[in-house]
């Protein structure tokens, strides 16, 4: 998703659970990984290109940084890992087809996104899951806005530019993705709390 809604995903889940400055700690780590460097090389930070086992891994060190970094007494460091971790988390919805096989099961009749279920298993183990391939250089033009239509007409469907769900202009499958993505926000601090002692959650919320 694009910056701003990363932004608007922790301000909803996390930004009363946690002090201001963790908060921006967090916030920071998470955007962080949309610069340039982030998104050439790197796509277990997206999970583009079907790296799902990658980005999973990736994630996992992510949250085992916060554990030992907390361990030592040392939250800042936690923060910005949690902040990397979540959007991952969050880029899964809007840069895989999770949205669309959970869409499919409702026969045109969905229920409302809050209801999305952000973790069905079937689907997340489901061999149909797909993630957007990244078609460098022809890819960068999808971020260019004039250039936008022109690179559509040369992209193959399983492009990141065509399945992706970043914006609103993607469609009604957008406002699922967003719901998903903060439900797995708020369940990837489930975790984190559920892995921690009292000591360490709360040099970690920083309150």
């Amino acid at each position: 998703m694009i910056t701003i809604h990363h932004i608007k995903m922790l301000q909803e889940t996390l930004q009363t659970q946690v002090s201001q400055r963790a908060f921006d700690a967090i916030t920071t780590a998470n955007i962080q990984q949309d610069r340039l460097r982030g998104q050439i090389g790197h796509d277990e930070y997206h999970f583009d290109n079907n790296a799902f086992q990658k980005s999973i891994r990736y994630m996992n060190e992510q949250r085992a940084i916060v554990l030992s970094t907390l361990m030592m007494n040392h939250a800042a460091p936690a923060w910005s890992a949690f902040g990397r971790l979540t959007h991952t988390a969050q880029d899964f919805y809007a840069h895989s087809n999770y949205i669309t096989l959970w869409l499919d099961q409702f026969n045109g009749a969905p229920p409302p996104a809050p209801e999305v279920d952000a973790l069905q298993k079937s689907l997340i183990n489901s061999p149909s899951l797909r993630s957007g391939k990244v078609y460098f250089p022809l890819e960068i033009l999808y971020f260019i806005r004039p250039l936008q239509k022109l690179s559509l007409k040369l992209l193959p469907y399983d492009s990141h530019a065509w399945m992706n769900l970043d914006t609103e202009e993607q469609g009604p499958k957008f406002f699922y993705a967003y719901a998903a993505a903060i439900k797995r926000t708020q369940h990837e601090l489930k975790i984190l709390k559920g892995l921690l002692s009292a000591d360490m959650y709360q040099l970690f919320v920083d309150l």
